[in-house]
Parts: C-alpha cells; sequence; structure tokens
C-alpha cells in the first residue's frame, strides 16, 4: 500500500464536522512555497479524496492552511471570531505511511496532531 495525506476537520463550537471550509495544500521545499492543492471539505468535513499519494507523496516540508475565518463567517459567527487563517507545518519523511493532520477548530482556538 502506497502512502497518503488526509486531513479532517471538526467545528468543536457545534460539535459537529466542519463542512465546506476551504484549504490548500502547500509544498516548502527549500525556503520557497508552492501551492500544491486547493479542496473543501465535505458534509463529513473530509475531503473525497486524498490530499497526496503515491508518487505525489514525497518527503519534505508541507502546510495546510485552513481558511477559517471563512468558515466561520459562513456559519454567522461573523465578527465572533478570532481566528482567520490556521496553518499546520509537518514533515513527510517516509512514503510508505499514511499522515492523517485533524484539524480540531473552535471560534477562538484549535488543536492538531498526527492521527491514524
Amino acid at each position: 500500500m502506497s502512502g497518503r495525506l488526509t486531513t479532517h476537520v471538526l467545528d468543536l463550537s457545534r460539535g459537529l464536522p466542519a463542512a465546506g471550509m476551504k484549504l490548500q495544500l502547500w509544498s516548502l521545499a527549500e525556503g520557497s512555497g508552492k501551492l500544491l492543492r486547493e479542496a473543501t471539505t465535505n458534509h463529513d468535513g473530509r475531503l473525497d479524496a486524498p490530499l497526496l499519494e503515491g508518487v505525489e507523496l514525497v518527503p519534505g516540508c508541507y502546510e495546510l492552511l485552513f481558511m477559517a475565518g471563512d468558515y466561520f463567517r459562513a456559519s454567522g459567527l461573523e465578527g465572533l471570531f478570532f481566528l482567520e487563517q490556521v496553518p499546520i507545518r509537518f514533515n513527510i519523511t517516509n512514503t510508505a505511511d499514511h499522515y492523517h493532520v485533524p484539524l480540531l477548530v473552535a471560534p477562538g482556538g484549535y488543536s492538531t496532531y498526527r492521527g491514524s
């Protein structure tokens, strides 16, 4: 089985998946950023396909950039949230592994970890 990169976003303020959150995946090789993908979470707060998999998954430093402000504005929280964008930088070292980067987000904070 080849490796892959996935994500999942949960809205802790409502206790629901964060459906409709836009995100970007950046490669940060050699100090410069390159936009690799743009995507939007589905009804379950997930993406319909991995962000990277197979030969696309190469060792390096990456950043997932979540558009939390746009999500909270669309949820009716205009002016009631603190976070505009949530960047998560991480390293991929083993291309055979599954890298899952979940985001638990609320209007005033967030948490993440390497999931399975």
